[in-house]
């Protein structure tokens, strides 16, 4: 997948205000159960929201690293204990901007 321009970055920033978290990440950290179920959630929604519980700033910047990685994802928000990952789906619902 090509990286995201800042304008197609923007644009799916402003689409997940609008988001609830869809997965939590509780103590137990990025689990394979946790990576399938932001899997499940990316095709089926493109743009997911995720919350992570715990207060280390590094764990979760590698917490999305990691995620984008494994998911085949693009990151497109971290703040605070919000993490926003898009991935274009086969049928894409979301149009990105040039």
């Amino acid at each position: 997948m090509p990286k995201l321009n800042s304008k197609q970055i923007s644009h799916l920033r402003a689409l997940s205000h609008n988001l609830n978290p869809v997965v939590m990440i509780g103590n137990n950290g990025l689990t394979e159960q946790v990576l399938k179920e932001i899997d499940v959630s990316l095709n089926a929604h493109e743009l997911i929201k995720i919350k992570v519980f715990g207060d280390d700033r590094e764990l979760r910047k590698q917490m999305l690293e990691e995620i984008c990685e494994k998911c085949g994802a693009e990151a497109v928000h971290h703040i605070g204990k919000q993490l926003v990952v898009y991935r274009k789906a086969e049928k894409s619902r979301i149009e990105l901007p040039k």
